[in-house]
C-alpha cells in the first residue's frame, strides 16, 4: 500500500533508545542513528523528527518500561516500606546486570549531559528524574514515613539509584553495588523503627 510504513516503528525505537543510552545524546549522531535503526536519513526524519524528537521518544519509552517497573516494586510500600525500596533497587540492580543492556541509565546519562542539551530536552530528563522521586516520596508516604523522613529519603533513594547506573559504568561490580544499597536500606530501617 502507498505510503505505508514498510518498517517496525518500535523495533526501530528501540534501537535507537539503545544507541542514545549506549553512546549518550552528544555522542549520537543521526548517522549512527540510521545505522543503528536501519533506516535511511529521510525515513528517520519522516518517522521521527529530528534528533532531539526521536531522543525525546527514547527517553520517554525507557521511563515508561522502566517506570511501570518500579510502580510494580513499590506497590507493597503500605505494608512493607523496607522491602518495596529493597525491590526498587532491584530492578535496577537487575537492568545492570543484564548482558544484553548497556551498562548504566539512559536518565543519568541524560541529567548528566543537561549543559549540552537543547532546552526542550534538558527539561525533559529532569522531569525523568523528577518522577522517579515522586513515585518514591508516595511510597514512602504510605508506608509510614513523616512528610520529613519521606522527602529526605525519596530524595536520597532516587540519588542513590541514579549513582548506581554511573557506578556500574565506571566498573563497580554486583558486591559494590549491593554494599551501595545496603548503606541506605540500613538507614531506612532505622527511619521506619522510629517513625510515629
Amino acid at each position: 500500500m502507498a505510503g505505508k510504513k514498510q518498517f517496525d516503528m518500535d523495533a526501530a525505537l528501540d534501537a535507537a533508545m539503545i544507541r542514545f543510552w549506549s553512546a549518550g545524546y552528544a555522542d549520537t549522531s543521526v548517522d549512527d542513528l540510521s545505522r543503528a535503526t536501519g533506516l535511511n536519513r529521510s525515513s528517520l526524519y519522516s518517522s521521527f523528527g529530528d534528533k532531539d524528537a526521536l531522543f525525546l521518544r527514547c527517553l520517554d519509552r525507557y521511563a515508561a518500561r522502566y517506570g511501570d517497573t518500579y510502580d510494580a516494586a513499590l506497590s507493597c510500600a503500605a505494608s512493607e516500606p523496607l522491602a518495596a525500596v529493597r525491590a526498587f533497587f532491584d530492578v535496577t540492580l537487575e537492568r545492570i546486570a543484564d548482558p544484553g543492556l548497556p551498562d548504566g541509565c539512559l536518565i543519568a546519562q541524560s541529567a548528566m549531559a543537561i549543559p549540552v542539551l537543547s532546552q526542550s530536552v534538558a527539561t525533559h530528563a529532569k522531569e525523568a528524574l523528577g518522577f522517579q522521586r515522586s513515585r518514591l516520596l508516595s511510597a514512602l508516604k504510605a508506608g509510614g514515613l513523616t512528610a520529613e523522613d519521606a522527602e529526605a529519603f525519596a530524595e536520597h533513594v532516587a540519588a542513590v539509584n541514579q549513582s548506581l547506573a554511573v557506578m556500574s559504568r565506571a566498573g563497580a561490580g554486583p558486591a559494590q553495588l549491593l554494599a551501595i544499597v545496603g548503606v541506605t536500606l540500613d538507614a531506612l530501617a532505622g527511619a521506619l523503627r522510629t517513625r510515629t
